[in-house]
Parts: structure tokens; C-alpha cells; sequence
């Protein structure tokens, strides 16, 4: 009973990050501005009436709802969802909090997840575009997918018909971490047409939301969802998207946060391509393989996860295989051939963990398909 006890005492613990993200006519800015005038999220439910008024200035309705406490019948169904396998709330004082997600401008106070917690704080590249795409860009979706998922990355996508849905399918089929940003509750799966797609992303990565549970598909979500899919990656990739498509908020919120945009081009006639030439034009890196991406993300990778890796012990970066392959490494540039060799290790094998290594800032590709060690 020691177990159940503790469990409850932590989800207890949740359950005013919980009525403040449901506080109505409050915005995300306020819910940070009334932690930092407090002090702590449990003060605020503490607060008399004028203190609170002097935060939430004209905002009756929430005042009241504060005094009056928690709804405690919703409180009781999410504390419910929490409690199954699987669920979790990460909140903005969590450790576990993503260091990127942290960054960007308005980030959520809490985010819902089914799956795996700790692969928000992945180093991701996201993949967006139209949910009406040409075969080809659904192909060229999948496949960049796969081969990024297979060099290490985690694929994130918003789940949507089309280039979405694509792309957590490519991340699958390579064995690899997908993530879902959704612009609903967790409760529910939209589009329901991809309810079979969410259960796989679920055993090989996360569905994440920043909304509560019961919150239907209302347009206005996922724009707003957007920013966390960008917010969550290193880059975005656009494959295919109209002028007005809503991929293009993503990769506008992506350059805003200060992240790499990608766009693959396309034929000039197809009214799909023109959403990704207008990105090119105005400085979007063009792609048109996998190695592209990894050739610019491995600097960013590298940076993003390093205050990651000085807080891990010695030796948890790196399986043992890796760890080998490292040794093999010197500081001088050395041929694959020679590490293959060295290693014992197939071609394949030694590729795949050399990409990774390198997005990880361990090892740097060299003049004459060389590689060598970098000093840390």
C-alpha cells in the first residue's frame, strides 16, 4: 500500500497546475505572471480576494473561480486519467520540463502526455505540410522520416492527415521515436481515422497536449499547437504546403524561436511547392536528402543537449558499442574503413552510430570521408 500512497500524494501534488490551466479567461502569460507575483502555484490558491485583483485586473470570473476552488468533479477525472499506465503531467517546474520547449515565447504551463515523458527532452526534428499532398510528397514525408528517425533523431509531427501522419509512419517503420502534438485533449484521437496511428506512435514514443482533457478539435487550437511542435525541435522541415497552409505558421514560429527551417522544393506548378519556395526565398535552408539536415543540425544538436550531458555520469551517454567505437576514435582524422576494421564492427553498424555520435557533438566529419574525435 506504500506504492499506492505515494502515487497519490504525487498526483495531489498536480492538481493546481491543473485547476490553473482551466482557469477561464486566463491566458498563458497571466498563469506565469500570477506564479512569479506569488511566489509558488499553491499561494495563488491561498490568496485573498485583493490580492488577486491586483494580477488579474478585471477578471471576475477567474477571481471567483480561485476562491471558490477547484471543480472538483473535473479535478477527480484527470486525476483518474493520470493515475493509468502510461499518463503523465509535466509542468513548467519539472525538471524533466524540455530546456528548448523553455525558450520559446509563451510556453505551456503543462503538458499531457501518453508514452514516453523523458523523449520530449530528445533532440527532434519536426516534419509538417499539407494535409492534401501529391504521392510524391507523401513518399518524399516517409522517407525523409525514416532516414532521420534511423540516424537518431526522434520525428515530431501534429498527427494530421497527409504529410503528418506520413512522417510518423516513416519514424516507425525505421524502429525510431515519433512524438504527436495534439490539438485536443488526450481523451480523444483526431482525426479518428488515425486512432490505429496513435496507438503505434504511443508504444514507440508520446501523444502530447497542451490541453485539457475534454478539449474538442476547435480550429483555433492548433495554430497554437504549432509552436510547440516547432518549439520542441531543433528544426522544421516543410515537404509540401499551399501559400496559405497552416505548415507555414509552424515554420514562421520555428524561425521566430530561432530554430532551422528545411524546405523541399518542388515543381513549379504544383500549387503544393509554393508555400516551400516562398520559405527558400526568404532563407530557408533547401534540402534535398536526409544527410542535409543532419550536416546542419549536428552543431545545434550539439549545443542543445550539452547541458544534458554534463549532468549525466560518466559512461550513461553511450551504449557499449558506441563507447567501443569512441575508442577506436582518436583525435587524429581516421578512414571509416579503418574504424570498421579496428572495430569488428559491419559498415552499416558503424555508419549509423557515427551519425549519431556526431549529432551528439562527439565527433566531427573530416576532409576525405574521415572522421575524428572532439575534444570536450
Amino acid at each position: 500500500m506504500e506504492g499506492a500512497s505515494t502515487q497519490i500524494s504525487s498526483l495531489d501534488s498536480l492538481a493546481p497546475w491543473l485547476a490553473l490551466r482551466r482557469l477561464p479567461g486566463v491566458g498563458i502569460r497571466t498563469q506565469f505572471n500570477l506564479i512569479e507575483h506569488f511566489g509558488s502555484i499553491e499561494a495563488i490558491f491561498t490568496a485573498s480576494r485583493s490580492q488577486l485583483e491586483t494580477v488579474l485586473v478585471g477578471k471576475t470570473e477567474a477571481i471567483d473561480t480561485l476562491l471558490a476552488g477547484p471543480d472538483e468533479k473535473l479535478l477527480k477525472s484527470e486525476l483518474e486519467w493520470l493515475s493509468e499506465p502510461g499518463h503523465h503531467l509535466l509542468t513548467w517546474s519539472d525538471p524533466d520540463y524540455p530546456v528548448l520547449l523553455r525558450e520559446i515565447p509563451d510556453p505551456p504551463l503543462v503538458l499531457y502526455i501518453v508514452g514516453e515523458r523523458r523523449l520530449l527532452s530528445a533532440r527532434q526534428l519536426a516534419i509538417v505540410g499539407s494535409r492534401n499532398p501529391t504521392p510524391m510528397g507523401r513518399e518524399n514525408a516517409r522517407a525523409f522520416a525514416r532516414n532521420l528517425s534511423g540516424a537518431g533523431l526522434v520525428i515530431t509531427s501534429g498527427m494530421a492527415l497527409g504529410v503528418d501522419g506520413a512522417a510518423h509512419r516513416g519514424a516507425l517503420e525505421a524502429g525510431g521515436k515519433t512524438i504527436a502534438v495534439a490539438g485536443t485533449g488526450l481523451d480523444r484521437v483526431y482525426p479518428a481515422r488515425h486512432r490505429e496511428l496513435a496507438h503505434e506512435i504511443v508504444k514507440q514514443g508520446a501523444l502530447v497536449s497542451e490541453f485539457p482533457l475534454g478539449t474538442p478539435p476547435l480550429p483555433e487550437n492548433f495554430p497554437v499547437r504549432n509552436r510547440i511542435i516547432s518549439g520542441l525541435s531543433l528544426g522544421t522541415l516543410v515537404v509540401e504546403a499551399a501559400l496559405q497552409s497552416g505548415s507555414l505558421i509552424t515554420a514562421r514560429m520555428a524561425n521566430e524561436q530561432g530554430r532551422e527551417i528545411f524546405a523541399i522544393p518542388g515543381s513549379i506548378h504544383a500549387p503544393q511547392s509554393r508555400g516551400c519556395h516562398a520559405l527558400i526565398r526568404q532563407g530557408a535552408k533547401l534540402v534535398e536528402t536526409a544527410q542535409d539536415i543532419l550536416e546542419e543540425l549536428g552543431p545545434l544538436a550539439a549545443v542543445a543537449l550539452q547541458a544534458t550531458h554534463e549532468n549525466m555520469p560518466p559512461g550513461a551517454r553511450l551504449d557499449s558499442k558506441m563507447e567501443a567505437l569512441l575508442e577506436h576514435i582518436g583525435h587524429d582524422p581516421v578512414s571509416i574503413d579503418a574504424l570498421i576494421e579496428r572495430s569488428g564492427l559491419t559498415a552499416d553498424a558503424v555508419s549509423s552510430m557515427l551519425l549519431e555520435m556526431e549529432l551528439d557533438g562527439l565527433v566531427s566529419n573530416c576532409p576525405g570521408g574521415k572522421v575524428q574525435r572532439m575534444s570536450r
